[in-house]
């Protein structure tokens, strides 16, 4: 929910997603339209924590709707990974191209390269209990790095890190203790002005985990090895950048983004794309401007090649002409 992480494009939307404001809960909050007891960083709306407590948290707490809402949250994206437990209620929950209806008992888990949206558009009444803990990635193949007051022993937190990394399974039910849980964290959190939390939280987050481990364990889950690997990150990238092509990418950049070398980095292009890396992207720019030369023919065709990314208009005119057999001029006529 915080402004400062990279951009996420979703492909069925045609739009590009970064980490929510949640201006929209904030000013329900502010107007008493709700009930919100919050721990936060950054721009979400809450108490804010202080550098030395709960390091790692970006967010924690609840909300409690019992009145109807004009609001929801959009598309959006976070930077850790988020865990949510619908105490009551009902609410819409939206990733990626699957809507689900959130009732009593049910737990959401995303990771930071998932597009996900509450409410179709609007939130429904209900108790929403929230952590969001930021392990330190933000591409799938990245290694987690767990906050060090986490304290489960090694080959539990494991295989916590690789439940979560191989499954991307969004939706889970929760059990009694699992409940009961969050629910201790909400009572915590809503007296932290008047008494200390940071190691009373910590204590319940670690039991949190130690019970989504337990969780997964009960279930038959089939873990999937591709989730985690490079060209998984590079699929994502190569689906995002199709937002930004009016960026001055290279090659560096595009790895760097990535956070991989160049040299893996244009393995995994050609491989996904079967050609290198600005050639894919002059493909992406040339279909771009074909577009907008036909749909929106009042534009100048130099304003059509800068708002796709090409740095003048003169290579426009010939990566256009190379690629279609005429020229910008000659296919906004043709068409």
């Amino acid at each position: 929910m915080e402004q400062t992480v990279a951009k996420y494009y979703d492909p069925t939307e045609k739009q590009t997603y970064k980490a929510d404001s949640c201006d929209s809960l904030r000013e329900a909050w502010r107007n008493g339209e709700l009930e919100l007891n919050t721990l936060a960083r950054g721009t979400y709306p809450g108490k804010e924590l202080l550098y030395d407590q709960l390091i790692g948290v970006k967010s924690i707490g609840y909300w409690d709707i019992k009145k109807l809402q004009n609001w929801g949250l959009p598309w959006h994206t976070n930077e850790g990974i988020e865990i949510c437990f619908l105490e009551s209620g009902h609410l819409d929950f939206q990733i990626k191209n699957k809507n689900y209806q959130l009732a009593t008992n049910d737990i959401t888990i995303t990771r930071p390269w998932i597009i996900h949206k509450l409410g179709s558009p609007l939130v429904d009444l209900s108790k929403l209990h929230w952590l969001i803990l930021d392990v330190k990635i933000r591409h799938p193949h990245q290694n987690w790095e767990w906050p060090d007051w986490i304290v489960l022993n090694q080959n539990d937190l494991d295989e916590l890190t690789r439940y979560l990394r191989q499954n991307e399974q969004p939706l889970w039910k929760a059990n009694s203790e699992f409940k009961n849980c969050f629910i201790q964290i909400a009572h915590i959190v809503k007296q932290s002005k008047h008494k200390s939390f940071d190691s009373k939280l910590k204590i319940q987050i670690n039991q949190l985990l130690v019970l989504l481990l337990e969780i997964f364990k009960e279930e038959n889950i089939v873990l999937d090895q591709s989730l985690v690997e490079s060209k998984r990150s590079v699929e994502l990238f190569l689906l995002s950048v199709e937002s930004k092509l009016e960026e001055e990418w290279t090659v560096v950049e595009m790895a760097e983004d990535c956070h991989l070398g160049v040299t893996r980095f244009t393995h995994y292009c050609k491989e996904i794309t079967n050609c290198s890396p600005i050639e894919y992207l002059n493909r992406l720019r040339l279909r771009k401007a074909s577009k907008i030369l036909v749909n929106q023919s009042k534009i100048p065709v130099i304003d059509v090649a800068f708002m796709c990314g090409f740095s003048s208009n003169q290579y426009f005119n010939y990566a256009f002409k190379k690629h279609f057999k005429m020229t910008p001029n000659q296919f906004r006529k043709a068409n």
